[in-house]
């Protein structure tokens, strides 16, 4: 049985996912969906946009922040959600991706912040994985 690309956790007074992928670009994607879920973020008919994005980073957990802490930009700033993501290069501490977006319908739980909270990405035997926190 394949374990889930991501799952919600209980936390106190945040939203948690625990995030997994067989590699990297594949944990981020994981992430990145797993977020948009958890917020409800929806996207309604209409246009659909491409946009390049370029992040380099400390490491491999701050690239994941950073790249979440960009999309949390795009849903609060420029009201759109992300359909799809390609991640086209990636290393431990950069990433050149496209992500589509359309206009957004709406937001269940807005997230305020993606969290260091006991952020570790870790090795196991299917890949990576990862416990990621949200500020709500």
């Amino acid at each position: 049985m394949q374990a889930p690309r991501f799952e919600e956790l209980e936390h106190t007074a945040d939203l948690a996912l625990r995030v997994r992928g067989q590699d990297l670009a594949d944990l981020l994607r994981n992430a990145a969906q797993g977020m948009l879920q958890l917020s409800g973020a929806v996207p309604q008919a209409g246009p659909r946009s491409r946009r390049e994005l370029q992040l380099d980073s400390l490491d491999r957990e701050s690239l994941l922040v950073d790249f979440l802490q960009e999309l949390l930009f795009g849903i609060e700033m420029r009201q759109v959600a992300y359909p799809e993501i390609e991640i086209h290069d990636i290393t431990d501490t950069a990433l050149r991706a496209t992500l589509t977006e359309a206009p957004l319908q709406g937001v269940a739980k807005p997230i305020k912040a993606v969290t260091y909270n006991d952020l570790h990405i870790e090795e196991s035997p299917l890949g990576l994985v990862t416990t990621v926190v949200f500020d709500v």
